[in-house]
């Protein structure tokens, strides 16, 4: 008999470890899918069309709250976790959640679920939600861009909608990205590298999203979630740590595991006041994993609008930074600030429907609100509460232009946000020696013969 499993995950890593382990193997039956994080995802099934052909009534997605009776009902024989950005002492939690109710609990590794590609492959991944990949992402990509080589930025899933359709998805335009309806939350991955000229694809079947990527680029950017480590095998693997949350590269999962396998560390919101904190946080990295590391900064500034200095501000921030990530404010609160709002306005007394429910689950937030919008309820009640919010001009920490996407009656002004490394190395340096291979004998730029001066 098949042995009968249960994947819990949160609409992303999980489909990915269900079709590259799971999916065409006769001696596992996948009974389930569990979901977490993201709300509304669970109370659906993964498709037959993407579940293949041992599957053809799709495979159900159930709350993960329903674990022990999913056990129960079906005789589960193993507990598979295969989502991201959880402590180390919750994956012991649900370890023993699955052994009390009789199964195995296990982890699947990067050997078994990373592809590979006939292109070579950066990747950018990180310790914690919120670290700054994205920003790192939009660095390497400039960095590459400019040396001549062409870039495909693969993004980690966030299949929330019609998975059918979003098996491989593509985008080059922001017409394109509007034609998809995409959620808030994939317009804060997607929007930024558009505009810098970069093909984004992302979806649910990677093997079909990176044969697509490939055959259209020198070179493929994984632009990862959360703290997961890649779903492709990297030439380069970058990892951003938060100098602001010191010793939680070591206490997440698997950010503890991206760390331990990465080429090149990023230190990023680095304030050089801080000098003592930061030379505690560099030691215990090196301890951990001794690669070169990068410093940087997250440099903020506000984009053009009205006046924030002396007038009363609602915040808003990007979503799953906040949330999941558990930063309690983010870009939008420091522009704010450093601009001289007078007030950040607290949204708690004004938020309403799953806004209200958002900022009642996340106690550790700070006058901020999140921007949710994984559904159009969802983006319904984020525009109601901003309405409802008595305050002069509202900040966005998002990458989203808000305004594109809710209509409300305060004037918005957006918060920008790039990677600036401070000293050496910086990136470039360490992606010389590769960026040189592969140019594959056309002529290196002139700044990059420099920088590569004293490599093999």
């Amino acid at each position: 008999m098949a042995r009968r499993v249960v994947i819990l995950g949160a609409g992303g890593r999980d489909f990915h470890v269900f079709n590259t382990v799971f999916r065409d193997d006769p001696g596992q039956w996948v009974v389930a899918f569990t979901a977490t994080q993201i709300p509304g995802i669970d109370g659906r099934r993964y498709p037959a069309e993407l579940a293949g052909p041992h599957y053809p009534d799709g495979i159900p997605i159930v709350a993960e709250a329903d674990l022990e009776q999913v056990v129960a009902d079906y005789q589960v024989d193993e507990v598979v976790l295969a989502y991201s950005d959880i402590a180390h002492e919750d994956v012991m939690h649900l370890a023993s959640r699955a052994l009390a109710a009789g199964a195995d609990f296990r982890l699947v590794g990067p050997k078994a679920t990373m592809l590979r590609t006939p292109v070579p492959v950066v990747a950018v991944c990180a310790t914690r939600t919120g670290a700054g990949k994205s920003q790192t992402s939009r660095k390497v990509a400039a960095l590459l861009a400019g040396v001549g080589l062409k870039v495909a930025l693969v993004r980690h899933p966030m299949p929330y909608g019609d998975l059918v359709a979003q098996r491989v998805q593509r985008f080059a335009t922001l017409e394109e990205l509007d034609a998809a309806n995409p959620t808030l939350e994939e317009r804060e991955e997607y929007e930024q590298p558009i505009r810098q000229g970069i093909v984004v694809w992302a979806g649910v079947d990677y093997g079909e999203i990176l044969a697509g990527a490939a055959a259209e680029a020198d070179v493929v950017l994984w632009d990862g979630g959360n703290n997961d480590f890649p779903f492709v095998d990297p030439d380069v693997l970058i990892c951003v740590t938060d100098s602001l949350r010191p010793g939680h590269e070591v206490a997440y999962h698997p950010g503890e595991a991206t760390l331990r396998m990465a080429d090149v560390i990023v230190v990023n919101k680095v304030d050089p006041t801080r000098a003592d904190d930061l030379e505690g946080h560099l030691e215990g990295l090196h301890r951990v994993h001794d690669v070169p590391i990068v410093l940087a900064a997250s440099r903020v500034a506000l984009g053009p609008g009205p006046d924030v200095r002396g007038r009363r501000v609602l915040v808003v921030e990007d979503g799953p930074s906040t949330t999941h990530g558990g930063l309690p404010f983010g870009a939008g609160a420091v522009a704010a600030t450093e601009a001289g709002a007078a007030e950040l306005v607290d949204p708690r007394g004004a938020a309403v429907g799953s806004l209200a429910a958002t900022l009642a689950a996340h106690p550790h937030l700070g006058p901020v609100l999140p921007a949710m919008g994984y559904s159009d309820e969802q983006l319904r009640d984020l525009a109601a509460t901003i309405d409802a919010v008595d305050c002069d001009v509202v900040v966005t920490g998002t990458p989203v232009d808000l305004a594109h996407v809710v209509r409300v009656r305060h004037p918005i002004r957006h918060a920008r946000y790039e990677l600036s490394e401070l000293g050496q190395p910086d990136l470039a340096d360490v992606l010389v020696p590769h960026v040189e291979r592969w140019l594959r004998g056309r002529r290196a730029p002139t700044w990059l013969q420099r920088r590569g001066q004293g490599h093999d």
